[in-house]
């Protein structure tokens, strides 16, 4: 009895931690050996939403945004009736600008309009869409959109 609880039971407990340990461990060297593989690919993304973000000042990145919106509305030949941008803080080193945009037009030329803001180089990311019909037809669409756009207030290095 002694021997069980002072030799063979800490023994036991002792390999069962030990091979937990070594379970996380190769749990951890696998998720890393993963990560290594998909680098380039990381690398690559990192990149893309650190050139496509917002300019660092506020101000400069309000007018960047409106500016695309007036591109693209013009392009499309829609009428925007609203733009309400708002700035949300989520962190020390980013925020988002968020944008609320009221626009009408027939389905061909609102169609146009979103397919240039999604694949615009700009990092947008579109948060709600919603169509409705503004005459009895459905010739006349009403679009209600709202937007956000990621800038980094930290120094980016490349």
């Amino acid at each position: 009895w002694a021997g069980d609880r002072m030799v063979f039971s800490p023994l036991l407990k002792s390999w069962k931690e030990r091979a937990e340990r070594i379970t996380e461990l190769k749990k951890s060297v696998t998720q890393g050996a993963m990560l290594l593989e998909r680098e380039w690919s990381i690398r690559a993304r990192w990149e893309m939403m650190r050139t496509n973000s917002l300019p660092g000042e506020m101000s400069l990145a309000e007018d960047m945004l409106l500016s695309a919106f007036d591109r693209w509305s013009q392009a499309s030949r829609i009428s925007v009736t609203s733009v309400r941008p708002q700035w949300k803080r989520s962190g020390e080193d980013f925020a988002t600008l968020e944008c609320r945009v009221d626009a009408s037009g027939n389905l061909g030329a609102l169609t146009r309009f979103l397919y240039d803001l999604e694949h615009d180089p700009l990092g947008i990311k579109v948060d709600i869409v919603e169509l409705t019909s503004r005459d009895p037809r459905g010739a006349q669409l009403a679009l209600g959109l709202q937007v956000s756009a990621l800038m980094f207030t930290f120094p980016l290095v490349p």
